[in-house]
């Protein structure tokens, strides 16, 4: 048996940073991993997706050459190279977290980590016991399907099999049309495919502010992506290779064919088999609550990342990390603050937001006031040629604090730092807005859009 400050079950995006930052205030820590370190973000999800939302982009502007003086004879576009130089940008990034857990110190066990009581991890295949004045559950989430539909894997097919695909499918049906909908439809359009999205609520991105889902919703138009919003999926029937998606949508219904059908519906946590009843860690509606500090139902159990249903993204998954570890460690970690967290979608245009949308700062009762600026009235993004976007701000009139920030265009997720910062430093429109930025610069949107809010916006008239 083999003893740590802390064992972590799971070397994703929370538990790898979880172990270096324990590592860093001086405790012995051990990473169990069954698979590959860097978690279902690194090798199928976050990094490979975004390579290939790459390479669709590059497409895109293959076809768009002519209106920058680009002309060719022939163009041949290869999505199995895409496939392939992404597995490549994986193995890099995983090598990279291999050589940071082995300079921190952090002792890697392979294998499936199982709890047999709140200081003990037992490891299978190899049998191995490993005891830890603390546990650090951070095993992630699966994909969700929908009732009575199986992914097979072949026709009806989840996101880790989307990154597998080295041929765009001739059609496709997206089911969900949320961050993972709108990534793989605009990816397959790039390649060709004729793209239906199905999304059961009134639009795309739902959680989104509605201008910001309005915009994305013209822009899918215009690149010919197809979508079916407050529809369901009734059932889907496989024959032949060939799926039969029924929907219903306002009383009607529709059927669509489709040679792939794409589950993108939300996550379940990795909650089974891990041995939470052995260490007596409770669960709720599939995953395990945490306190501030990430603290389970049982002192000295924590758990971080997908596997406690907070928000499923990574960064937020590494941010619970250094949390938990930085309680384990005897330190007062701040808690975080969960509606403040960045949200991004990777299609183009980019989404990318913060904090509340309209509506909901409405519901709250604060007295709205909002401030919004247009790609096209930014002179980098007509140099690009990328006009499509806006940044929109939500502000609470009373107290003049900034409380969503709201963008859609190129490039948006890379706008969404200076936002976080404004949030994390409380700053106002006033000064937001007389921030210099550089010009020409696509950040000058997010400026604007603060000036806005008091009519003071200078490169657009909204005026009478």
């Amino acid at each position: 048996m083999s003893s740590h400050d802390v064992v972590i079950v799971g070397g994703g995006p929370g538990g790898y940073v979880a172990a270096i930052r324990a590592s860093q205030l001086g405790l012995k820590a051990a990473v169990v991993e069954e698979e590959r370190l860097g978690g279902l973000c690194l090798n199928w999800g976050c990094i490979p997706s975004k390579a290939l939302l790459w390479n669709a982009e590059l497409v895109h502007l293959f076809r768009e050459s002519a209106d920058f003086g680009i002309t060719y004879d022939a163009l041949h576009i290869d999505m199995g190279a895409a496939i392939d130089r992404s597995r490549g940008v994986v193995d890099r990034m995983v090598k990279g977290v291999e050589f940071l857990l082995k300079k921190n110190k952090v002792t890697v066990i392979p294998g499936r980590g199982q709890l047999t009581s709140a200081q003990t991890v037992a490891v299978e295949p190899s049998g191995e016991t490993v005891d830890a004045a603390a546990i650090i559950i951070a095993t992630g989430a699966h994909a969700r399907s929908l009732p009575g539909v199986e992914i097979d894997g072949k026709t009806i097919i989840s996101s880790h099999e989307a990154l597998q695909l080295r041929e765009p499918p001739a059609s496709i049906v997206i089911v969900g049309g949320g961050p993972i909908g709108a990534e793989f439809a605009y990816f397959y359009r790039a390649y060709g495919s004729d793209v239906t999205v199905i999304e059961m609520l009134d639009r795309l991105l739902p959680a989104e502010d509605e201008a910001i889902s309005s915009q994305l919703e013209r822009a899918f138009k215009k690149q010919g992506i197809g979508y079916r919003t407050g529809a369901s999926v009734e059932s889907v029937a496989v024959a032949d290779g060939v799926a039969k998606v029924t929907v219903a949508r306002d009383g009607d219904r529709e059927e669509l064919s489709a040679d792939k059908v794409l589950i993108g519906i939300g996550m379940a946590g990795n909650v089974d088999g891990i041995g939470l009843e052995a260490a007596g860690v409770a669960t709720e509606r599939g995953f395990i609550p945490v306190d501030e500090r990430m603290v389970t139902n049982v002192p000295g159990v924590y758990a971080i990342g997908d596997v406690t249903g907070r928000m499923l993204l990574a960064h937020v998954a590494s941010a619970q990390g250094v949390v938990a570890a930085e309680a384990i460690a005897g330190r007062d970690p701040a808690p975080l603050n969960y509606e403040m967290m960045p949200r991004c979608t990777y299609c183009q245009p980019q989404v990318a937001s913060l904090g509340l949308t309209e509506a909901q700062a409405r519901e709250r009762g604060i007295e709205v006031k909002v401030g919004t600026f247009p790609y096209r009235g930014n002179g980098k993004a007509v140099a690009m040629n990328k006009l499509d976007g806006m940044a929109k701000l939500v502000t609470d009139a009373s107290t003049g604090e900034i409380v969503g920030y709201h963008i859609i265009g190129q490039d948006a997720t890379e706008l969404l730092a200076e936002a976080s910062l404004g949030a994390v430093l409380e700053t106002t429109p006033r000064e937001l807005g007389w921030a210099v930025h550089a010009h020409p610069t696509l950040s000058e949107i997010v400026k604007e859009a603060a000036l806005d809010i008091d009519g003071e916006a200078i490169h657009f008239w909204s005026g009478p």
